[in-house]
């Protein structure tokens, strides 16, 4: 057995392979946005502002999911919702976690995005750097690997 494969045998990111947990889903804050929400994530450099930018963070990510495989989605504490997935990016395995808080109004205020492995979090921050090259969104994220 490789060591990566040894490192990952116990892994959550890989998922349980349930077709069952790989529904349709579309995250309800994202229709929620308060007009000064900010995102940010383990795979940006800083923060996105503003509902337009973020909600086009948010859909261009899923974009390249191949499918997401919940394990928890739902309201978690007073003003906050959870969700925790897996899917793959161009076959690489990815876990993410979603943290949303929302503000007095039930707006969703400030979200946290984290993706692992690492290896699979560097992919997926290229992967949204290219689809966002040349925009002021693409500097949150790596460069293409020229």
């Amino acid at each position: 057995m490789s060591e990566k494969r040894r490192n990952e045998k116990n892994a959550q990111y890989l998922g349980i392979g349930d077709p069952n947990l790989r529904k349709h889903y579309y995250p309800a804050w994202l229709d929620n946005l308060a007009d000064d929400v900010t995102l940010e994530g383990a795979a940006m450099v800083g923060a996105a502002q503003g509902a337009d930018e973020v909600r086009s963070i948010v859909v261009t990510a899923r974009s390249l999911y191949e499918y997401q495989e919940f394990h928890f989605a739902d309201k978690y504490g007073d003003n906050g919702f959870l969700e925790d997935y897996t899917t793959q990016v161009r076959g690489e395995p990815v876990g993410v976690v979603v943290t949303v808080f929302n503000n007095k109004e039930g707006k969703a205020q400030h979200i946290v995005v984290n993706h692992r492995p690492r290896s699979s979090l560097l992919l997926f921050s290229r992967l949204m750097g290219e689809k966002f090259a040349g925009t002021a969104i693409g500097d949150h994220f790596l460069a293409s690997e020229s």
